[in-house]
């Protein structure tokens, strides 16, 4: 599955390799949204404790179908 996962601020690409390999991008509002494959629900948990790790706010988590821009699934 394919998520995209907001954070609030800016996060440098830098940190790339520790989200492992998620696209990062920095958006014009001060937001940082990381999009990738995620394996499964385990990876996508290993994933938010990272984010909690950093202490930078959480704003969504979207599962975002292949090959489509809507998302499948919103939780804020």
């Amino acid at each position: 599955m394919v998520y995209q996962i907001r954070l609030e601020g800016h996060l440098g690409h830098q940190w790339t390799d520790w989200f492992e390999g998620l696209t990062i991008t920095l958006e014009d509002n001060g937001d940082t949204l990381l999009t990738g494959l995620v394996a499964d629900q385990a990876a996508l948990h290993g994933l938010l404790k990272k984010v909690r790790d950093l202490g930078m706010p959480l704003l969504s988590v979207m599962r975002v179908r292949t090959g489509h821009t809507e998302a499948s699934d919103v939780k804020r």
